[in-house]
C-alpha cells in the first residue's frame, strides 16, 4: 500500500508512535509518505520506502497566524495525486483530520482518498473539549473513514465527550522488542531512576524530584531526566532547593532512548493523566520496572504488582515506597523485570500490533 502519514514531528507520544508506525510499515513493504512541517524526530537518515514531504507555510502581513492547516491540505492533495496514495493516516485530530478532509475534497473527482484518524489523548481530553474546538473536533472524527484510539480508556472517553456513534477500533501502542532490549549488564553502580517526557505540567516532573528525595532517605539512587519543556527549570530549581542537585542529571532531548532505557532500574511516570503511557512500555521492553500513576489507560498496560506498580496521582510517599521496594529486594526486582519484558513481548510487540493497522487499512480501502 501507499500510505500518507501526518503527525506532529516532535517529542510527544503521538509523533513518536506515528513515526515508528511508518518505519514498521515500510519494513513490511509498504510505501510511506510523511507529510508534515519538519522531519519527524525518530525518522533518522534515509531508509528505503520512506519519503518525507515538507509543508512550507508562507507568512504574509495579512495573516496574524500562518494558515498551516491550509498549506498542509494543499500538500496532502499534491502528494496524494503525484504518488497515487491509497489513503491518509493522520495522528491527532486537530488540525490534521480537517486538513485531510480538505485534501480529500480537492481530489474527489479524480482520486479516492480515504482518511484514518488515530486519536492519542490530549486531542480529545484537552484540545477537543475546549469550546472553541469542540464542534470541529467532533466533525473531524465523524467524517473520518476509520477511527482508532490507543487505549480502551480513550475510546470510552471519546464516545462520552463527543457522542461518537461510528465504530472506533482500539489499536494500542507498540514497541519493537528487537530494538528495545534489556541490558546484558548495567554499566553503573548507584541505582538509576529514569523519567522520559516532554516536561509539560501534566507529566508532573517535580514529583520525580520529590520521589528521589524520599527514596534517598532509605537507599542510594540517582535520577535521570530525559526531555525538555516548561517544567525543566522548576525541576532544576527544586532539586537545588532540596539539596539533591548532585543526584539528578538533566539529559535534555534524547533521540535514541532505546540506548537509555536499559541503563535504568526503575522508570518514574507520575503523570496526572496518560491515555496509554508509551514511555512505560518502552521501558518494560528493556526490563525496566515502571512505577506509575493509576490513571487513564495506564492500567491497560501495567498490571499492578506483576510487571510494575500503580499508585495514586500525587502520592509521593507511596510511589517512593515502591521504588525502594524494587531497589532493595533483588529477587522482586528480577521477577518484575522479567515480567515487564514478557508483557511487552506477548502483548505489545510490533509483530502483534502492526498487522492490526494493516487489517484496518484493507478494511477501509474495501469500503
Amino acid at each position: 500500500m501507499r500510505i500518507g502519514i501526518t503527525c506532529y514531528p516532535t517529542y510527544g507520544g503521538s509523533g513518536i508512535v506515528a513515526t515508528e508506525l511508518g518505519l514498521e510499515l515500510a519494513a513490511r513493504g509498504h510505501d510511506i509518505h510523511f507529510i508534515t512541517y519538519a522531519n519527524p524526530i525518530r525518522l533518522g537518515s534515509y531508509q528505503e520506502r520512506i519519503h518525507y514531504h515538507e509543508v512550507e507555510v508562507s507568512t504574509y502581513p495579512l495573516f496574524q497566524y500562518p494558515p498551516y492547516c491550509l498549506a498542509l491540505a494543499s500538500r496532502m492533495a499534491e502528494v496524494a495525486e503525484e504518488y497515487s496514495l491509497d489513503l491518509l493516516h493522520v495522528h491527532y485530530a486537530i488540525p490534521h483530520s480537517i486538513s485531510a478532509m480538505l485534501a480529500q475534497q480537492m481530489l474527489r473527482d479524480k482520486h479516492k482518498l480515504p482518511i484514518i484518524t488515530t486519536l492519542h489523548g490530549t486531542d480529545i481530553t484537552l484540545v477537543g473539549t475546549d469550546p472553541s474546538y469542540f464542534p470541529i473536533t467532533k466533525f473531524a472524527i465523524e467524517q473520518s473513514d476509520g477511527i482508532t484510539t490507543i487505549s480502551q480508556y480513550l475510546k470510552e472517553r471519546t464516545v462520552e465527550v463527543f457522542g461518537i456513534g461510528k465504530p472506533i477500533q482500539v489499536i494500542r501502542n507498540f514497541v519493537n522488542c528487537r530494538v528495545y532490549q534489556p541490558a546484558v549488564k548495567k554499566q553503573h553502580g548507584e541505582p538509576r531512576l529514569l523519567h522520559v517526557s516532554n516536561f509539560r505540567p501534566v507529566k508532573r516532573v517535580l514529583d520525580c524530584i520529590r520521589i528521589l528525595e524520599e527514596v534517598r532517605r532509605t537507599t542510594p539512587a540517582h535520577l535521570l531526566l530525559a526531555g525538555d519543556g516548561p517544567e525543566r527549570s522548576p525541576a532544576e530549581r527544586l532539586a537545588r532547593e532540596l539539596g539533591i542537585g548532585n543526584h539528578v542529571t538533566f539529559l535534555g532531548k534524547q533521540d535514541h532512548v532505546e540506548r537509555l532505557f536499559p541503563q535504568a532500574d526503575v522508570l518514574l511516570m507520575p503523570s496526572e493523566l496518560e491515555s496509554f503511557g508509551l514511555a512505560a512500555l518502552e521501558a518494560m521492553a528493556c526490563g525496566v520496572v515502571p512505577v506509575a500513576t493509576n490513571c487513564g489507560g495506564v492500567p491497560e498496560l501495567i498490571t499492578h504488582g506483576v510487571d510494575g506498580f500503580l499508585e495514586a496521582v500525587g502520592d509521593i510517599d507511596a510511589q517512593a515506597a515502591r521504588v525502594v521496594e524494587i531497589l532493595t529486594d533483588e529477587g522482586a526486582h528480577g521477577r518484575m523485570s522479567a515480567a515487564a519484558r514478557q508483557s511487552a513481548e506477548s502483548r505489545f510487540d510490533t509483530l502483534r500490533v502492526i498487522p492490526e493497522y494493516e487489517a484496518m487499512y484493507r478494511e477501509v480501502l474495501a469500503q
